[in-house]
């Protein structure tokens, strides 16, 4: 059963990282159609950026913590490139190149969508495995 809780746990935190890239994907394409100011865009962005990189590094920790090596494993590129924006100082969105980077700003963030949804899926045929599998356990 705390298995079972695991991976419900992990659904959820997928699904709120989800939104969180959705959040500054759409704040990009509001910028790109010039609906937002590149001020508000840029700081909007930026308040998110920690809180994902947080709550993508408690995942990874979580399934470490609970024994679930292969999720660990799968988390821990996206982990390591979060920590590498991190040093070098390229995890915020810059006011003034925020029209020049937009582009790769939306495909970094796409890439972290798809990649994030891989893990979805795979989190969720595991919830469904260990609830199917001993029901009574």
């Amino acid at each position: 059963m705390a298995d079972i809780f695991a991976w419900l746990f992990s659904f959820f935190t997928l699904i709120a990282l989800i939104v969180i890239i959705i959040y500054q994907l759409m704040c990009l394409a509001d910028l790109e159609f010039d609906y937002i100011n590149p001020y508000d865009s840029a700081s909007r962005i930026n308040k998110m950026v920690l809180p994902e990189y947080i709550t993508v590094a408690a995942l990874c920790g979580f399934y470490l913590v609970t024994g679930h090596w292969v999720m660990a494993l799968l988390c821990a590129p996206y982990l390591y490139y979060n920590y590498r924006l991190y040093s070098q100082g390229k995890h915020l969105v810059d006011v003034t190149e925020i029209f020049n980077m937009l582009a790769r700003e939306k495909k970094q963030r796409l890439i972290k969508l798809f990649y994030l949804i891989f893990i979805l899926f795979l989190s969720l045929f595991w919830l469904i495995y260990t609830s199917l599998d001993d029901p009574y356990d």
